[in-house]
């Protein structure tokens, strides 16, 4: 069977001792029309993994700006089946970098989660993340994802204990995802002093790779966390760059110039 994309990443990056740089957009923002253009114009600026969010109108991990987009998206009739016919659309336009699913429980049950599953990973997806379905919750997911090649990413916070970071860890496959403060989603202007010690810590319980997101906004912030993170995650940062742009195809273009500041610190 030939390697899953994210695995694939992750042993090149640990080849050439560098870090991936992750970007998350919200799919269907700022238009249908316009996405699969900011898509291809970010992996030209070097993004190696794309987390791709399903719009959702009660997205309860994120913040103003995914809510704000979400939104967006929703009234411009974007759903669980269109994001996945966008996927597809992107693998046959030549994108070729780790795509990995964000979403939310209700949309995945109500599309049926074996085919869901199943439908992801036929369509291109590499990964999935469902942050409001705990590790504990997870056996049916995981059982679903796991034979049709799909890597299941759980997200460990700074609030987690020793025993449910283990757990976390062995219910995880691709990397695991750390949030990097306690709340939603949102670009601050500081990191936690604890997000350094914790990736130390949990990297002792794990060979899987560590990825820190929510609340990076910045290059300085990026290099500060490649540091010992194995990824870096923006997200309302991008999208920030968008919303405040004259226009669609002017927030692809400014998200791109962001982007490449990014990935300078990522990959210095």
């Amino acid at each position: 069977m030939k390697m899953n994309r994210i695995d694939a990443l992750f042993c090149r990056m640990r080849e050439k001792r560098s870090k991936a740089l992750i970007v998350y957009l919200t799919v269907g923002f700022p238009s249908p029309a316009v996405f699969p253009d900011l898509v291809k114009a970010l992996v030209g600026e070097g993004v190696d993994l794309m987390e791709l969010g399903i719009p959702f109108s009660d997205p309860l991990a994120d913040g103003p700006t995914i809510q704000a987009t979400s939104e967006a998206a929703l009234r411009q009739g974007v759903t669980p089946t269109g994001v996945l016919r966008q996927v597809c659309s992107l693998r046959k336009g030549g994108i070729e970098i780790p795509l990995a699913l964000m979403t939310y429980y209700n949309p995945v049950v109500g599309y049926g989660l074996r085919r869901f599953c199943r439908d992801s990973f036929l369509s291109g997806a590499d990964g999935l993340i469902v942050p409001d379905v705990p590790p504990e919750e997870a056996d049916e997911l995981i059982q679903c994802c796991r034979p049709v090649g799909l890597k299941t990413i759980f997200l460990a916070a700074p609030t987690s204990p020793p025993t449910r970071l283990f757990r976390i860890v062995r219910c995880s496959s691709g990397f695991v995802y750390y949030v990097s403060l306690t709340g939603v989603t949102g670009a601050r202007s500081s990191v936690a002093g604890q997000v350094f010690s914790d990736v130390r810590r949990m990297k002792r319980m794990t060979n899987l790779p560590i990825c820190v997101g929510f609340g990076i906004s910045n290059a300085v912030q990026v290099r500060r966390v490649a540091r010992v993170a194995d990824g870096v995650i923006i997200g309302s940062a991008v999208l920030d760059v968008i919303r405040r742009s004259a226009g669609p195809r002017k927030g692809v273009a400014e998200a791109a110039r962001f982007v490449r500041r990014l990935r300078k610190a990522c990959h210095p």
